[in-house]
């Protein structure tokens, strides 16, 4: 195939009367051994045509008629991704975390926009991720369209923002339920991006059956994971069922008796070809490995939001208050601005340590649920480094109750069973999580079986952060690339986590974060 002037596009057939379904296409002639040349017309309308017809590898066209708007150059992989997007109504992106598939998907919604076939876009994500990807992704590509986050605490403000004309609204999933009427009566959206969609595998749940409930044979849907049917084959069904109807049975009985056999009463195992089977009901699909984006940086540093509980809320602005008073007319050294802002982020982590060293509790139920989203986003292992041993006690009891294999490390721990932990971590199977104290991790320690490190909070210390990173960004790393995440639920936190990736100096820092988060004064640093 070959493309003419961006307008055309140049095929050669043994059967050029199939394409006679085109109206703007032509054949050109007999060019010997039985093959024909066909002029087609390169519009979308007519690369989708082609793409029904069978025809391998037809481009979409906002190859060259979109100007790719934004802050950042699309890679290479990303242009790919929104071409595949634009020429499929309904499709799968399998493509691993931190590949950039947000940018990939508001580029091609963005195209198609433009042409008309789409109005509105819903964008379903975790409640983490609403702001600090989606709503920041569209700042730094689309900034021309409307957005906003239909999220609050009262149902009605949500259907009122929705009523309103903005062309991209973000819900989380478990919003959705909530204002699903008002969704369909606007009878606008278009097209609706499933970020994380292995949160709809199972058709039992409300959560589907609203997303299903607002599904017509001309919505768009793109759902989004890199780990579909993770656990098992089973759980490809609730995914099919949304963007591939055809490619599964009408009941869930049927998909299983397809792709598992019972080997006793309780226990199901896959069948040997239940792998293709898969492959078959999640199309069409595209993917794209770490590995695969060669143009991406070696490390991906990614913002989670973690809400603070209102518990955590009305400690957090009560410490906020005392500070502020005691700081009144005093010169802030460095000592009392790491003492300040340390009291912070114990509330944000979820356990304050008393003047008595006593431990007071905060409920930290959001920030455990957006930990267990990073972990259904990837099959390998991962690092989560805490700074405060409560911190450590609370994943570790989390982990547990989740049935997810892990491990601890921490100042209480000896170093011989440290080394063996390390050593079971990297050439073992389980565990598959290590829970680490920032200053429990020696410099040497290689711990490249994980590709993923979550920082359940910031540490204080440039220095400190970036040997954690460093931990998995060494030699006999086997992923090209790492993705660094942020748990945060304060503005001291986003402050911090801001400084730790600009690789400010930690003490000038900490001096500016407290002023500016305490006393509420503005500083250059």
């Amino acid at each position: 195939m070959q493309i003419i002037d961006n307008k055309a596009l140049l095929l050669r057939t043994r059967n050029p009367r199939k394409y006679a379904i085109i109206p703007k296409s032509r054949v050109l002639g007999n060019i010997g051994e039985g093959l024909h040349e066909v002029l087609v017309h390169w519009g979308l309308d007519e690369a989708r045509v082609l793409k029904n017809l069978g025809v391998r590898n037809v481009p979409s066209p906002i190859e060259a008629h979109y100007e790719w708007p934004g802050r950042y150059k699309p890679f290479a992989h990303q242009r790919e991704t929104s071409a595949f997007l634009t020429l499929h109504r309904r499709a799968f992106v399998f493509s691993e975390p931190g590949t950039g598939k947000t940018l990939s998907a508001l580029w091609a919604a963005d195209y198609l926009m433009r042409r008309g076939d789409v109005r509105r876009c819903l964008i379903l994500c975790p409640l983490s991720i609403m702001t600090s990807s989606w709503l920041a992704d569209i700042g730094r590509s689309i900034i021309h369209r409307s957005a906003v986050i239909a999220h609050h605490s009262d149902a009605s403000r949500r259907v009122k923002m929705i009523q309103q004309d903005y062309e991209f609204v973000i819900l989380n999933y478990d919003g959705l339920p909530l204002v699903a009427d008002t969704v369909i009566k606007n009878g606008q959206f278009d097209l609706i991006i499933v970020d994380e969609a292995n949160a709809y595998k199972n058709v039992t749940t409300r959560r589907w059956k609203t997303l299903n409930k607002l599904l017509t044979p001309k919505t768009h849907i793109w759902a989004m994971t890199g780990t579909p049917a993770s656990q098992s084959p089973a759980d490809a069904y609730g995914l099919a069922r949304l963007v591939n109807p055809g490619g599964v049975p009408s009941f869930f009985t049927g998909w299983r008796d397809k792709v598992l056999y019972k080997a006793t009463m309780f226990k199901w195992i896959p069948k040997p070809d239940a792998n293709d089977k898969v492959f078959a009901a999640l199309q069409p699909a595209i993917r794209f490995t770490k590995e695969q984006c060669l143009d991406l940086p070696p490390v991906l540093e990614v913002d989670r939001e973690a809400p603070l509980t209102a518990q955590q809320s009305k400690y957090y602005n009560l410490l906020k208050a005392q500070l502020m008073v005691q700081t009144a007319g005093e010169t802030i050294t460095a000592v009392n601005a790491a003492v300040g802002v340390n009291k912070l982020l114990q509330i944000s982590a979820g356990a304050a340590y008393t003047d008595n060293k006593e431990v007071v509790e905060f409920d930290c139920t959001p920030r455990l649920n957006v930990l267990q989203e990073v972990l259904n986003e990837t099959r390998r292992k991962v690092l989560v480094f805490a700074s405060y041993r409560h911190s450590i006690d609370t994943i570790m009891t989390y982990l547990t109750k989740a049935g997810i294999p892990a491990e601890e490390i921490h100042g209480d721990i000896s170093a011989t069973k440290r080394a063996l932990t390390f050593k079971r971590f990297q050439e073992e199977k389980d565990p598959r999580v290590l829970v680490i104290q920032p200053q429990a991790a020696s410099h040497g320690v290689t711990l490249t079986a994980a590709d993923i490190v979550v920082f359940w909070g910031p540490v204080t210390s440039v220095e400190t952060y970036l040997q954690c990173v460093a931990r998995l960004d060494r030699l006999g790393q086997t992923s090209d690339k790492v993705t660094v995440v942020h748990l945060h639920g304060s503005a001291i936190e986003r402050k911090m986590f801001k400084r730790l990736s600009d690789r400010v100096e930690e003490h000038a820092a900490l001096i500016a974060l407290y002023e500016e988060e305490v006393v509420g004064r503005k500083n250059a640093v």
